[in-house]
């Protein structure tokens, strides 16, 4: 019989995962196909509960469903419910648990790809959402000095920096965590005197509802920041062309996608992702909507 894995996201024009994780499963010659599951939210319920049927193994979740998938299902490890959100869902047993690969993912591109070791730094968040909350909780716990949260509604952004608060408790750092309004003179001074710049807003991604945005003015970039746009697609977003253009250091969101993606294939299949496998598939299907 054949199976099934999915993502589960609304739009999914611009998803990549359907193309990697394919290769990933034919490179080990298995019956298992990864589909996209376009779902608006009125339908998230019904799609995690086609999950359960004997032939699906799990799916992927994104926006704008990382967070209030996390309480249809049964169980949720200890990282996604530290960080409030689930971007994995895995069948065991006939249960469906959550799982949160999107700042190990994270952790790891900034790493491997910008040789970015984060510890010790000042870092500026844009967004408040499901991608905001792994990354300030993977920073966290690399020991960055300071993150600043910035979002156009500060009741967000204050629950994320309470939930850090807490967090920040029990891992014992010493991290400062502030929030911003979006244009004051407060975010442009942080900006001013940053090392990481993050995007987790969905500006500027294509066929999404800000596509051709950027989340920042090229004045505000900071040149001697390493700049990181989450979003992959297009590959040079409008922020790092921006970026590009001060002359800042830039990375685009293509590695932490298909890092997050080999821990989630991890999860479902229990064998070492093949992850050059998968980063040559996503560079390829990137190519082909640019």
């Amino acid at each position: 019989m054949t199976r099934f894995i999915g993502i589960i996201g609304y739009p999914l024009k611009h998803t990549l995962s359907p193309a990697f994780q394919q290769a990933a499963l034919d490179h080990y010659q298995l019956d298992i196909r990864y589909w996209p599951w376009e779902t608006e939210p009125a339908q998230l319920h019904t799609a995690v509960s086609k999950l359960r049927w004997p032939e699906n193994i799990g799916a992927n979740v994104t926006v704008p469903h990382k967070e209030t998938v996390m309480t249809l299902v049964d169980e949720v490890d200890s990282v996604a419910a530290a960080i409030g959100a689930v971007n994995t869902i895995v069948k065991r047993g006939g249960q469906l648990v959550g799982y949160n690969t999107d700042a190990r993912g994270f952790i790891r591109s900034l790493k491997e790809d910008a040789f970015f070791d984060p510890k010790g730094r000042r870092v500026v968040v844009l967004g408040s959402g499901g991608a905001a909350r792994a990354v300030c909780f993977g920073l966290l716990a690399e020991g960055v000095a300071s993150i600043v949260i910035v979002n156009r509604t500060l009741r967000r952004a204050n629950e994320l920096a309470d939930a850090l608060s807490r967090r920040r408790s029990g891992v014992s750092t010493g991290a400062e965590v502030l929030v911003v309004g979006w244009g004051s003179e407060e975010f442009a001074d942080c900006l001013k005197h940053c090392h990481l710049v993050v995007n987790c807003t969905i500006l500027g991604m294509a066929h999404g509802p800000g596509e051709g945005e950027s989340p920042l003015a090229t004045e505000l970039i900071p040149r001697n920041a390493l700049v990181y746009d989450l979003v992959y697609n297009p590959a040079e977003t409008p922020l790092l062309q921006a970026a590009r253009r001060v002359g800042a250091r830039r990375l685009g969101g293509l590695t932490m996608l298909v890092y997050q993606g080999a821990a989630s294939f991890e999860l479902w299949i229990g064998r070492p992702a093949p992850v050059d496998v998968m980063m040559l598939a996503a560079r390829k299907a990137l190519a082909k909507l640019s």
